[in-house]
């Protein structure tokens, strides 16, 4: 395997993750408008970003190859909650 075929292989497994954070920052951006700008939309994304690629690691160790639903179901749970915790909203 050549090195542009690991970084392919590595931008490929952490693309979920990242058009998630991406996703939902943006959506948590239009819903929420004002606790939105509390914190930055890059801020967000990298955030979510890190919680989502460490849920992509934890199911590749877990299961021993990724793309299991299992996976992508907590990764969607815990960048929902990142969101949520980033925006503070418990606060209501």
């Amino acid at each position: 395997m050549s090195a542009l075929d690991l970084l392919i292989h590595l931008l490929n497994f952490a693309a979920p993750a990242f058009c998630v954070a991406l996703l939902l920052a943006i959506l948590f951006r239009l819903a929420m408008h004002g606790r939105s700008v509390a914190v930055s939309l890059w801020v967000q994304v990298a955030v979510t970003f890190a919680a989502g690629l460490a849920v992509l690691v934890a199911g590749l160790v877990y299961f021993g190859h990724d793309g299991r639903i299992a996976t992508y179901a907590a990764l969607v749970v815990v960048c929902g909650t990142t969101q949520w915790w980033l925006l503070r909203g418990w606060r209501g």
